[in-house]
């Protein structure tokens, strides 16, 4: 049976420095970097034969640490936008706790939580699932029904997407879904992809 990992990338600077960082391309914190290494630790012993990560350095970067830490990085690794994170439009860059004392605390949560609207020029999650789940159903889905082991490092909302899919989760669940970074999330498939297992490692 296939097995699937995926991976919120670790700390970026901007997740340290409080701000909505969206698809703007920056990189991981010193936290970041000890979180993905700590990330490859808990993967030591497992497989993969292939990797997918986004167009945005904190996921690539989180994968390749993790892909050194584990003696792999002869692997095939596919890098797509279709995985990037949701677009925050106008929030891009500014700091959460600024943006709730101009918007309110409920109208931020219901930016970054809500499955359908979207922030001002920005994605909402139902808007990331339709990129996110067409690229899965013809890249990633293939792999794993051929019984590959396939380990995906992306970020919050485009997992938030695929943990949607996978686990069927409602509207309602998944806005009360929380990705950590760097925390690798393992699951156990069937042949039609239904889950066996799954787990935090």
């Amino acid at each position: 049976m296939p097995y699937l990992v995926i991976l919120r990338h670790g700390q970026s600077q901007w997740n340290l420095e409080n701000r909505f960082t969206g698809w703007v391309d920056i990189d991981l914190s010193e936290q970041g970097i000890k979180e993905a290494q700590e990330a490859g630790e808990k993967l030591k012993g497992f497989r993969f034969d292939k990797a997918y990560t986004s167009a945005l350095t904190r996921a690539q970067r989180t994968l390749s640490i993790i892909l050194d830490k584990i003696g792999q990085t002869d692997i095939p690794v596919e890098k797509d936008k279709a995985l990037n994170e949701r677009m925050y439009g106008d929030l891009q860059g500014l700091n959460k706790d600024e943006t709730r004392a101009k918007f309110g605390a409920d109208q931020v949560k219901i930016w970054r939580r809500s499955y359908n609207i979207a922030p001002p020029n920005g994605e909402s999650l139902k808007d990331t699932a339709a990129r996110v789940m067409p690229y899965w159903e013809s890249r990633v889905a293939p792999d794993l029904k051929a019984g590959k082991n396939i380990l995906i490092s992306a970020h919050g909302n485009s997992l938030r997407a695929l943990v949607m899919h996978l686990e069927k989760l409602s509207e309602q669940e998944i806005v009360e879904t929380e990705i950590p970074t760097g925390s690798p999330k393992y699951y156990l498939l069937d042949k039609d992809l239904k889950i066996l297992e799954k787990k935090y490692l």
